[in-house]
Formats: structure tokens, C-alpha cells, sequence
């Protein structure tokens, strides 16, 4: 069966994920209408599990909600040991070379990934473990804050598949990694 590692974010123009201070507020500038995802639940019903990095899942967490994941989400930390209670047999921690996780998910059962968090994608990226980019720019300049994109030690090159513009400000552009 094949693999797929899948980032869907959203970005500021000048490529932040967070603002200086980790904030991100400022996602909502433009406002969505009711019942507009930009795509999200279709690309949720695409993958079988989540894998994020500890300051993601910690945010997530803060946000005081029910928990968002219906799929089973796995955190990549060394320093996290522990999950809250009411998260247990829905999040897994797990740490180690990125490619030895992948293949403790894999036999797991679950192949087809969505890859979030700064860190997480940037250290993906340089693995060379990411086939899709959806990214969805939001006309705002942070001037600093949490790259999406850090250092790589060869380019990788992608091929844009799919642009789309929501509420005349949004642009959201969908890449393949070209192997």
C-alpha cells in the first residue's frame, strides 16, 4: 500500500505560521462565511491519522474545546511523556528518527498522513518526507514570527496542481512533490 505525508496550514504572505509572540489570531482576519472550510473536511477525509509536534498538540490543547480529531493523532516529542486522561487510545506519543516513526505508524495501519506543525513539517521537509503541500496564504505581513519553511540541505522541487481564491483574499495553493 502506499504512503502519503500531507501538510495542510495556513501561512501570513511573508510565510509565518505564529506571530513573534506564538499568537495566531490574526488566521481570522478575513472572515470565513458559515459553513466554508477552505477545503479542510475534504482533506480531513483523505488521511487515516495526524501527526504533529508537542507545541501543537499543547496549543490545540489550550484552546479549551472538545478535542477536534476524530482520527488518531500521534505527538512527536522527547519531552512529553504523558497524555491527558480523556485522550487515551486517541493520542499516542512517540519520539525517535522520523523515519523509524513513520514506520511504527505505518504498521499501525495508517498510510496516508497529515503532517502539522512548524517544526514537525520543517523537519519532515528535510527528509525529504512531505508529498503535498496545501497552504493557505491569508493577505497579512507578520514581519516575523514561526517560519513555515527553515533550512534544507538539497531544494526539493514541487509541482502546483490546484490554486484556489476565497473571499477574494485568500489564496490557497495545492503542490505535489515531484519524485
Amino acid at each position: 500500500m502506499s504512503t502519503k505525508n500531507s501538510v495542510f496550514i495556513a501561512c501570513s504572505m511573508d510565510g509565518f505560521i505564529a506571530d513573534a509572540e506564538g499568537n495566531i489570531d490574526w488566521l481570522h482576519k478575513i472572515p470565513v462565511p458559515e459553513g466554508e472550510d477552505l477545503g479542510y473536511a475534504q482533506f480531513m477525509d483523505g488521511i487515516e491519522a495526524i501527526v504533529m509536534g508537542r507545541v501543537t498538540f499543547e496549543t490545540v490543547l489550550s484552546f479549551g474545546i472538545k478535542w477536534p480529531y476524530e482520527k488518531p493523532v500521534y505527538v512527536l516529542s522527547t519531552q512529553r511523556k504523558d497524555i491527558p486522561r480523556e485522550l487515551e487510545g486517541q493520542v499516542k506519543i512517540l519520539h525517535g528518527p522520523l523515519k523509524t516513526v513513520l514506520r511504527q505508524i505505518h504498521s499501525e495501519g495508517h498510510q496516508k498522513l497529515y503532517i502539522d506543525g512548524g517544526t514537525t513539517i520543517q523537519n519532515f521537509l528535510a527528509e525529504d518526507l512531505i508529498d503535498e503541500l496545501i497552504i493557505t496564504t491569508i493577505p497579512i505581513l507578520l514581519g516575523a514570527g514561526t517560519a513555515l519553511f527553515g533550512p534544507l540541505k538539497n531544494p526539493l522541487d514541487f509541482h502546483g496542481v490546484e490554486s484556489k481564491v476565497y473571499q477574494q483574499a485568500i489564496i490557497q495553493n495545492r503542490y505535489l512533490r515531484k519524485r
